[in-house]
Order: structure tokens, then C-alpha cells, then sequence
């Protein structure tokens, strides 16, 4: 297996031997200090890429509230939050900024509107922006009772992962930078 280009090279993975593990070996891999994760335009990871601090994480996200139970009134309850995430070049969390925009009940498409906007004029004040693939630490900040960050989740019997919380993008062996939903 060759380390992808964007990853500093003391944090690359190397090829581990599958040899005298029974099953799925992907579930004996560690996850790693460093947690690569590829720009992908025009969907989850548009507004990812490095900068002359570091790196950054930006996204519109919507959630509900914590302990939220799924009722008739669900899509009213939806919050819309614009997140900007910084890191310093070797991965680790130097800052979040992380603006609630308003609710579904306030008008879904306005409050995406408001976080969006938001979300631009954060990046454009982002010096010597580049859009691409970026590789962080696990980190996480609590706003409005609401974890947002990159969560190692270990369960036993399972393999281990890391979770980009609340949009819920999952990322696991080969750690390549790819990402489930």
C-alpha cells in the first residue's frame, strides 16, 4: 500500500501483514494519530484544504438538538449551523468557529442561506486559501450541547473508526481519506 502525497510523512500508514489474523484484518488496524481526509467538490468535503496556518475544515451542517426525539414536528427542529475548523500543519486543532444560522421552523431554505453566507465570509478571510485534501487529529468542542469533531469511536467486537460529528461522515481502515455516510 503507498501513504497518499498529502500526508506528512511521519504520520503515513504502512502496510501491515494480514498474516496469522483470522477474519477481517481491517479490524486489527489502529486508528492512526493523524486521520487523512479528501477533498471531495461539490459534496461533504468541498471546503476542506490548507492554508498558511495550517489546515481547515469548513461546512454547513444541520442538527438536532441533543436527546431530540423524532416526533411529528421533526423537521422543525432541525438546527443550521456554518463550522470552520482550524489546524495547524501538523494536524491539530487550533479553533472552531461554529455559528447556529436558525432552525427549520425560522425557514429551512433561509437558515442554510444564512450559514452558507456565513460560511463564505469565513473562508474568504481564510489567508492563502486552498481548496484539497487535508489530515487531522481527533478533536471535538461542545456548542448548544452539540459535539462537533473528529471522534475516535471504539466498540468491542467492532472495528475502530472516527467520526465527524454531527454530520456523521465516518472514516476507517485503509484510512485513505475516504469517507462513509
Amino acid at each position: 500500500m503507498r501513504a497518499s502525497s498529502f500526508i506528512p510523512h511521519m504520520f503515513r500508514i504502512l502496510e501491515r501483514s494480514a498474516e496469522g489474523l483470522r477474519g477481517d484484518y481491517s479490524a486489527a488496524m489502529a486508528v492512526p494519530d493523524v486521520i487523512p481526509i479528501k477533498h471531495d467538490p461539490g459534496y461533504h468535503t468541498d471546503t476542506i484544504g490548507r492554508c498558511r496556518d495550517g489546515q481547515f475544515f469548513g461546512s454547513v451542517t444541520g442538527v438536532y438538538p441533543k436527546d431530540y426525539k423524532v416526533g411529528p414536528d421533526w423537521q422543525r427542529q432541525m438546527r443550521w449551523y456554518a463550522v470552520l475548523h482550524s489546524f495547524d500543519v501538523e494536524g491539530f486543532h487550533s479553533g472552531s468557529k461554529i455559528w447556529l444560522a436558525g432552525t427549520n421552523r425560522q425557514g429551512a431554505r433561509d437558515a442554510t442561506q444564512r450559514a452558507e453566507a456565513k460560511l463564505r465570509q469565513w473562508l474568504d478571510d481564510v489567508p492563502d486559501r486552498t481548496y484539497g485534501d487535508v489530515a487531522v487529529r481527533p478533536f471535538q468542542v461542545e456548542v448548544d450541547e452539540i459535539v462537533f469533531g473528529l471522534v475516535v469511536e471504539r466498540r468491542r467486537g467492532r472495528r475502530n473508526w472516527a467520526e465527524l460529528y454531527p454530520q456523521e461522515l465516518g472514516f476507517g481502515p485503509p484510512w485513505d481519506g475516504l469517507y462513509s455516510t
